[in-house]
């Protein structure tokens, strides 16, 4: 059963890569799969595998590298779990808490998206491209010729004990006095929600709108609710949308620096600002190669935990 399995993967490659270069020629073709294969390769693959060596390095001086002390070792690891104690005995409970707080945060802040971007992407890939919706989807790009770290600092003003906000709340007299947003962390997530809600948005789009709406029509004509509609209809169909806008969410999300460092409070240390840290202020590559690491196989594991769990694989996602 194996061996034909592998067969009829072998036979579907090779029709997927006759299609792929008769639609785009030989040369084009092949200029594509060179600048992706380089992209990958030169970007991506090497940069990381230099990072994975880098952490398991000692950290010394140039003059000893290279030399019989340029050794591996797992100390760096260890200091995440253990932090300066090298007996092992007490846990490294400040970078720990940091590393659980930023996958727990990433989490929440991807939940609220799927929940917040939803109703929009049905509306947008249901609407027959009417013009309110054009101007709808412009609106939502436009903010985003911004750059990032302006975006953050604005959000910091709108969030602030004299922002927007809190005016608003106290002219409404909805509050007494000002309400320190920064401090309790709504801004943070916030902002990261909003730096990447288009990520959710347009993945969910794109796929609705390929949904055929005779198909709602006929769910509706034979009694079934709107909650049925979706859960039977929309949503298994909108899933790869859902899985891939996830994804990206969640692992920017984690991996995000400009945010947490203008919006963050005085407890809301990302986990990404310790890696800041080891590189910039410390200049030990080695131990914030291997901070960089752990977050990066964390993330890997959970969304592909996740996948598994909710029954998506890659190649859903890649259509």
């Amino acid at each position: 059963m194996k061996a034909g399995n592998m067969k009829k993967q072998d036979v579907k490659r090779k029709i997927i890569f006759s299609d792929f270069f008769r639609n785009n020629g030989i040369l084009m073709g092949s200029v594509l799969i060179g600048l992706v294969g380089f992209w990958l390769i030169f970007l991506i693959i090497l940069p990381q595998l230099s990072m994975l060596d880098y952490s398991f390095r000692f950290n010394l001086p140039p003059s000893e590298q290279g030399g019989p002390k340029d050794v591996y070792t797992l100390n760096n690891y260890r200091h995440l779990l253990y932090g300066s104690d090298t007996s092992g005995e007490t846990y490294n409970t400040v970078d720990l808490m940091v590393f659980g707080r930023t996958i727990l945060a990433a989490m929440m802040v991807t939940i609220f998206n799927i929940i917040l971007c939803y109703p929009l992407a049905y509306l947008l890939g249901q609407s027959k491209g009417s013009g309110l919706i054009r101007l709808l989807v412009v609106l939502l790009i436009i903010p985003y010729w911004i750059n990032e770290i302006l975006r953050a600092f604005a959000l910091r003003i709108i969030f602030g004990d004299s922002g927007l906000l809190n005016e608003v709340l106290m002219f409404l007299h909805l509050t007494d006095g000002p309400i320190d947003f920064i401090r309790q962390n709504v801004a943070l997530y916030a902002g990261l929600g909003y730096a990447y809600i288009l990520l959710m948005l347009f993945p969910m789009y794109n796929v609705i709108e390929s949904l055929d709406r005779n198909q709602i029509e006929a769910a509706r004509d034979m009694g079934a609710s709107w909650l049925h509609i979706h859960r039977r209809i929309v949503i298994p169909h909108a899933k790869p949308g859902i899985a891939s806008g996830a994804t990206m969410v969640f692992m920017l999300t984690a991996g995000a620096l400009a945010a947490p460092q203008v919006l963050g409070g005085p407890s809301s240390l990302w986990f990404t600002q310790l890696v800041y840290q080891w590189f910039n202020n410390s200049l030990n590559w080695q131990q914030g190669a291997a901070y960089a690491i752990v977050l990066l196989f964390a993330t890997i594991v959970i969304v592909l935990t996740v996948m598994r769990i909710f029954k998506v694989n890659m190649g859903d996602i890649g259509k």
